[in-house]
């Protein structure tokens, strides 16, 4: 048998499928929603965050959000939509947003793969671990800003410039 014979076609292997494989190898807890859709507990420094990534063959797009709780007092939410817009100017990579309705920050983003390109396991480990980053890098900064009453700029001075360790 050739070699070609015995590979496996890269559109074979569905995304959420090697999302599962990357938690199962960081023992995260996991719950596969579906075929499309997989939740994640990440646990960092500060706290435990919710991943989830989900796939749409419509758009052919893999998504990605990374949650936590947060439930700023109202007369702080200007500041804290302040302090996102300064985080995001930081980020390369997914952006932050507040769900007000649900109490939840989050980080998004979506992995484009149209025309049949395929996303391996490098490139979805990166993804997650560039939330967890994200998270990990401004959760103090929105933290000082909803309840410590600092000024956003001033609070983004905490986030470093790059997180170290592992997600």
């Amino acid at each position: 048998m050739a070699r070609t014979d015995t590979l496996i076609e890269a559109e074979d292997i569905h995304p959420i499928d090697i999302v599962e494989d990357l938690a199962e190898t960081r023992a995260w807890e996991f719950d596969r929603l579906g075929d499309d859709q997989i939740a994640m507990a990440a646990e960092g420094q500060w706290r435990t965050y919710a991943v989830t990534l989900a796939w749409s063959g419509f758009d052919e797009t893999l998504r990605l959000i990374c949650t936590f709780e947060m439930d700023p007092p109202a007369a702080r939410l200007p500041a804290v939509y302040e302090a996102i817009n300064l985080a995001n100017d930081q980020c390369w990579a997914g952006a932050f947003s507040y769900w007000a309705e649900q109490r939840l920050m989050v980080y998004r983003y979506g992995l484009l793969l149209a025309g049949g390109a395929f996303a391996g396991s490098e490139q979805i480990d990166r993804m997650l671990t560039t939330a967890v980053r994200a998270a990990e890098r401004f959760y103090p900064a929105f933290q000082l800003v909803a309840w410590g009453d600092e000024p956003p700029a001033e609070a983004l001075k905490v986030a470093i410039a790059q997180a170290y360790g592992r997600a």
